[in-house]
């Protein structure tokens, strides 16, 4: 038994010595902070990764700063390929977060704020996602001083540290298999992103400007201007309501019943049973009707329904008279989520109501065909970005496995 808790769960061939358990401070050989100087966004010398690069793993370009170009960088503070990175000071939440870096050498310089460790005997690939596993961060969390806004991790304080690890040459086989999972996952949220920013490029082409009565982009042999209608005057609406949970109303039945954060998976967790329904202000939706999120930090949020069920107060049915398309009318209202949300929401605050979508002005083409068309269009993208994150959940929750089986 002892034995085995040594040993990984998965493993690859080849490899069958038990794991050494080993302490962090026979492992480090130095630590050492990095320079005093300042980055401004301004500049244009060389970058400078900051606290707020370091994630659970890897480095976030989203916020980068630049040293003056005149000043000459020394080598010890500048970032070379598989120096491990540990950010010193954050949050009480944030603090010791540490990556290994993975990117080219000598390109960017690192602050005070951020210390390189460097170890002997270690893989620092695979100390990487090492470091970022439960057990890890667990006892990094233990040795945080300071309070929750302010805190501290004085490097001297992890050498106390205990893990397992195999010899050099497995270190650099997990390392391995792991930078490449998640370069794998990095490619899939590359192209979900891509594919996010042409569906936001075509909602705003393919629906007219303000003030324009046609779009930018339309499908062949449509020429007719379009005309503006109010909402009200295409759909019909109604919101639901939520039966009691004192006498149990939500259980042992089989009607679902969709809540407004369920709008866009609806993998809803309650059922509802009839007597729950007919005693209730519940309303029934069925497959293609439009779901309105109308209430709290969802107000603004639309979804087509793809199962028949019950809705609450908090969700507005929509649904299209005389051939009026649900697909195009849903874009619409996703399009213009942010001038509903600034125009009728006091900074984000407040309910959105049935009235005051009814009184929304749409404008919409004359031909039910190219409604259509549109419509269908960007359901496709919808699926092709379902399907994309679907990809992208499955690698990551391989991940996720893995670091709990591959480490001991």
């Amino acid at each position: 038994m002892a034995e085995k808790k040594n040993l990984p769960e998965i493993r690859f061939k080849g490899f069958s010595e038990k794991w050494e358990e080993r302490k962090f401070e026979n492992d480090i050989l130095s630590i050492k902070t990095g320079t005093n100087l300042l980055g401004a966004t301004s500049n244009n010398g060389m970058p400078l990764l900051k606290m707020g690069n370091i994630q659970r793993g890897f480095f976030s370009f989203d916020k980068i700063e630049f040293l003056d170009e005149n000043v000459e960088v020394e080598n010890e503070n500048i970032a070379y390929y598989g120096d491990f990175f540990f950010n010193t000071r954050n949050t009480l939440e944030l603090v010791g977060k540490g990556a290994t870096w993975t990117g080219d050498s000598g390109k960017f310089a690192f602050n005070s704020n951020i210390a390189r460790f460097i170890f002997r005997r270690l893989d620092t690939i695979c100390f990487n996602y090492l470091y970022n596993t439960k057990k890890m961060l667990s006892q990094v969390h233990a040795r945080a001083m300071g309070t929750t806004s302010v805190a501290a991790i004085y490097p001297k304080s992890l050498k106390s540290l205990e893990y397992k690890l195999p010899s050099i040459e497995e270190q650099k086989r997990i390392g391995y298999f792991f930078h490449n999972l998640d370069h794998l996952i990095t490619l899939h949220q590359s192209k979900y992103d891509k594919l996010v920013n042409v569906k936001k490029a075509m909602l705003e082409k393919m629906f007219p400007k303000k003030g324009d009565d046609v779009p930018e982009i339309r499908f062949k042999g449509f020429k007719e201007v379009w005309i503006e209608k109010k909402l009200g005057d295409i759909t019909n609406t109604y919101s639901g309501g939520t039966p009691s949970v004192g006498n149990q109303l939500y259980y042992g039945g089989d009607i679902p019943f969709i809540r407004s954060g369920e709008i866009q998976a609806q993998l809803t967790e309650l059922f509802i049973t009839e007597k729950g329904l007919h005693n209730s202000s519940a309303k029934l939706v069925e497959k293609g009707d439009i779901l309105y999120a109308l209430y709290g930090a969802t107000s603004g949020e639309v979804g087509i329904s793809h199962i028949n069920g019950a809705i609450n107060q908090a969700i507005l049915a929509i649904k299209p008279k005389n051939n009026y398309n649900s697909y195009f009318i849903s874009q619409w209202l996703r399009k213009e989520k942010e001038t509903i949300i600034n125009t009728y929401l006091q900074g984000g605050q407040g309910n959105l109501s049935g009235s005051i979508v009814k009184e929304l002005n749409i404008n919409i083409p004359t031909n039910n065909i190219e409604q259509s068309k549109i419509g269908i269009f960007f359901k496709h993208i919808d699926h092709l970005l379902t399907l994309q994150q679907q990809e992208l959940e499955k690698l990551k929750n391989i991940k996720k496995a893995c670091l709990e089986k591959m480490f001991v």
